[in-house]
């Protein structure tokens, strides 16, 4: 297929060939009985953080829940004909990377249905919101949650878990456009952000009920070789076709480089869809180098923020923003108690590419502390809602963006006004 008839399709064909993959490497890595078995296990069982899909059900049954999850997100989109964007790439691999550990394609229903309800009852088209549906589902293991913990009969369990899930996508709508402007875009997971004020609330109701939950830690440990050679060769494959989109030019990725990267920053419509590409791959495999050089596992979690952190690389982020909050993760590993080969961290590591606007806007320092706070919060916060908000890590972010700001703005402010008295005092 040549550029010509790829033109405005290359997102969406992007996509479509990287949900085939996953269903390849489900049945290269498992055989469909395992798969079937797996399957059942992930959905039968608890889904808060972290629960890793590889060690719970493994390798083969976590890649095909992995295709389900993108799978209902890509007939989302092709029903509403929603058109492809860097938005709409950050929402596919978001939700991708979380097919490997918290989201399945029934937990994530209910979340799904109390936005369109929420439209419905607005008088408002679906396609309005769908991004907010698509990043809601950072809730899902609330469903899933409530079944097993609610003291009452199997399907009045159920009943209830899907009225909460409902309610809680539909409460997501307008509480995160409020936390969008708490933050002003200088985290790129407002919905995380959101989802985490919406869970620790929650929570803090149904502790008073005397009904709780606890984070649980399911986690794969060590490198599957082939799956790393797996991953290795998709990320340059990503890099080659953004290069052969651009015919060989690197303006556009140039370009990219120079953005803060504050929401709403996309790069596919200001920058074209060949650098994004070539920017994509070439944050995934800075972060998949970071996880090799601290010691770090390939698991369904650290791979699926991997994932995460490529998709918002059409979103916002890019190396130039991205390494400095990057190393701010990896210096506060160097000077606290915890280690960068913590599973924490890790995961803070990965999705510091969160903050990256706050080191694209204000420069390398105010990165590097940003990172460093970052890693400190994510490391507490789960604790709060019970492991019940997959997106702890833009939880945390959004947290982050609303202390850096107006700290970094105010030294600027310090700074330019100290540069005008000097100014004037040499006119005098």
């Amino acid at each position: 297929m040549g550029r010509e008839r790829l033109k405005g399709k290359e997102l969406q064909v992007f996509s479509f060939f990287t949900a085939g993959i996953l269903l390849v490497t489900s049945f290269l890595m498992g055989s469909p009985r395992e798969i079937l078995e797996g399957m059942r296990v992930i959905i039968l069982s608890r889904d808060a953080l972290i629960t890793d899909y590889f060690e719970l059900a493994g390798y083969g049954a976590a890649f095909f829940n992995a295709f389900l999850v993108v799978s209902v997100c890509l007939a989302l989109l092709a029903v509403l004909k929603v058109p492809y964007t860097g938005l709409t790439i950050a929402a596919l691999f978001i939700n991708m990377g979380y097919g490997l550990w918290g989201k399945n394609p029934l937990n994530m229903l209910p979340f799904l249905m109390g936005t369109l309800a929420y439209a419905w009852l607005h008088r408002v088209p679906f396609n309005r919101y769908i991004y907010t549906a698509l990043f809601g589902t950072c809730l899902a293991p609330f469903a899933t949650e409530m079944v097993h913990i609610l003291p009452f009969s199997p399907r009045i369990d159920l009943f209830l878990a899907t009225i909460m899930g409902m309610f809680m996508g539909y409460l997501l709508v307008p509480l995160s456009v409020r936390t969008a402007s708490m933050h002003m875009g200088y985290t790129l997971f407002n919905v995380g952000f959101s989802g985490g004020i919406l869970a620790f609330v929650v929570m803090c109701i149904m502790r008073s009920y005397g009904v709780e939950s606890h984070p649980v830690m399911i986690w794969t440990e060590g490198v599957h070789k082939g799956l790393l050679t797996g991953v290795l060769i998709y990320l340059i494959l990503t890099i080659l076709y953004g290069l052969w989109l651009c015919q060989g030019k690197l303006g556009g990725l140039k370009d990219i480089l120079r953005r803060s990267g504050r929401a709403v920053t996309d790069f596919t419509i200001l920058d074209g869809v060949g650098a994004t590409f070539m920017n994509m791959g070439l944050v995934g495999i800075a972060g998949l180098v970071y996880i090799l050089l601290t010691g770090g596992d390939l698991s369904g979690p650290v791979l699926g923020a991997l994932a995460s952190a490529f998709g918002f690389a059409a979103f916002g982020a890019h190396l130039r923003n991205y390494l400095p909050v990057l190393a701010g993760v990896f210096l506060s590993a160097v000077l606290t108690d915890y280690t960068a080969a913590a599973p924490g961290l890790q995961l803070a590591a990965l999705f510091a590419v969160g903050l990256a606007p706050v080191a694209g806007q204000f420069g390398v320092l105010a990165g590097l502390v940003a990172g460093m706070i970052h890693s400190s919060v994510a490391m507490c916060t789960a604790q709060i809602y019970g492991g019940l908000n997959l997106y702890n890590n833009g939880f945390s972010t959004g947290w982050v963006a609303i202390i850096m700001v107006p700290l970094c703005e105010s030294f600027i402010e310090r700074y330019e006004m100290g540069k005008r008295r000097k100014k004037n005092k040499k006119e005098e």
